[in-house]
């Protein structure tokens, strides 16, 4: 079993606010989540939200990478809930 699904695992859902729709900020997420194990979805909301789960050590990672985001990207905030994981997920990929 992989690194991101097991007892440490944890399911984190990510609320990021700024200039994140239009400036490729849902592939630089698949791609930064993916590179770090992780699994979920990335999709453009209002609120731009981004589901995963993982270890909380790499999802504290990703955060810290959302933060910054692409070039044409400005976050202004990422806000984090936190719940069990729920193992059902395998890979990281963008939702439409």
């Amino acid at each position: 079993m992989s690194e991101s699904r097991g007892p440490a695992s944890l399911r984190a859902k990510l609320f990021v606010t700024g200039r994140v729709q239009g400036v490729g900020y849902r592939a630089f997420a698949a791609r930064v989540a993916s590179e770090r194990g992780l699994c979920g979805g990335v999709r453009n909301l209002d609120d731009g939200r981004v589901e995963l789960e993982g270890s909380k050590d790499r999802i504290l990672t990703l955060i810290e990478v959302l933060q910054v985001g692409p070039p044409a990207s400005r976050v202004a905030a990422v806000e984090v809930e936190w719940s069990q994981a729920t193992g059902r997920c395998a890979h990281f990929q963008i939702w439409y």
